[in-house]
């Protein structure tokens, strides 16, 4: 996929792939990601295992994460340069919504 078209799917990002980003700044099996976004979100955010593993799928097939091991059936996530990129981007935008939202009650 090219730069331009993952601009497209990736901006603005969804909060399901915002967070399996963040987590996956360090190596994770899915089951840590479903653990640490829950940590993250104080329970807000529960991935079912389909939208996880879905997900997972196409951050990967569109180069924003890679498997780093394997150790028996369970794989091993990271976050990839591309996805650190598009991660500090959604961070940008989300900054400047922030920003802008304090002024609705000036």
């Amino acid at each position: 996929m090219s730069d331009e078209d993952l601009h497209k799917v990736y901006n603005p990002m969804t909060e399901t792939a915002f967070y399996i980003l963040l987590s996956l700044q360090a190596e994770r099996h899915g089951y840590g990601i479903m653990q640490d976004v829950e940590e993250l979100t104080n329970n807000r955010l529960s991935f079912g295992a389909g939208t996880l593993y879905g997900s997972l799928s196409k951050l990967k097939k569109d180069g924003l994460i890679d498997i780093v091991k394997e150790e028996g059936k369970r794989k091993i996530y990271q976050i990839t340069p591309t996805g650190k990129q598009f991660l500090r981007l959604e961070k940008q935008r989300i900054e400047e919504l922030y920003k802008n939202a304090e002024r609705i009650d000036s």
